[in-house]
């Protein structure tokens, strides 16, 4: 039984219709002492029928499958698991595609190439802090964005504190809510409630929403620094 010294294991789903690609990913994180990967699919189908039975914090879930595909799955996984973290894989870093499943629900997007350093931070930082936003999410939100140039007539009167200003910043930034909590000197649950304000107060929908909002008014900058 894997120890966490006080930490609750991180439970992990893998839906992937390549048994090689899932077995390399159980190999790599069964030497984490964090993470558990509980539950293996071929398909989106098998998945949603798993999902009704166990709960995972983070999903891995493969775009190309037979029966039911990533892009099928991902609306089905928001309804029975709300909750769940969830990030695609896929061989492709489509920019269109990426900017698409980000906004109706994946918290990170890798390629199939990544290294299981690269899968292991993903799923510990969606875990901690619902995004792992990298160089392909981040070139992918900003394409995004500059293609429907003409919401910037949008919110841009919204008035921040500076408190609000600097958080939404280190969010930005990929810090998580305990980091931010410690750097702004407030608590997490605070850091949580001002999420939930900026987001109210932007209208945005998700944390991708939040960033797009913050490259917009120039809160960060445009090559997603």
């Amino acid at each position: 039984m894997k120890k966490t010294d006080g930490e609750r294991l991180i439970k992990v789903a893998i839906a992937d219709d390549h048994a090689l690609f899932r077995a390399g990913v159980k190999t790599a994180l069964s030497a984490k002492k964090d993470v558990e990967l509980i539950a293996e699919a071929d398909n989106g189908m098998q998945l949603i029928n798993l999902l009704r039975h166990i709960e995972p914090d983070v999903i891995l879930l493969d775009i190309q499958m037979p029966i039911m595909d990533g892009i099928q799955t991902l609306p089905e996984i928001r309804k029975v698991r709300p909750e769940a973290k969830v990030i695609v894989l896929s061989m492709h870093n489509d920019h269109s595609m990426i900017s698409k499943l980000m906004e109706i629900g994946a918290n990170s997007y890798l390629t199939k190439n990544s290294d299981s350093e690269t899968i292991y931070q993903a799923i510990k930082t969606c875990f901690e802090q619902e995004f792992f936003f990298n160089e392909l999410t981040n070139k992918a939100l900003l394409t995004g964005l500059r293609t429907k140039r003409t919401d910037l007539a949008g919110p841009q009167d919204v008035n921040l504190s500076d408190k609000e200003m600097r958080v939404l910043k280190l969010m930005c930034e990929e810090k998580t809510t305990k980091e931010i909590a410690d750097i702004v000197e407030i608590s997490p649950r605070t850091v949580e409630a001002i999420r939930d304000k900026l987001k109210t107060k932007t209208g945005a929908k998700s944390m991708a929403g939040l960033v797009m909002y913050a490259v917009k008014n120039g809160i960060i900058d445009q090559n997603g620094n």
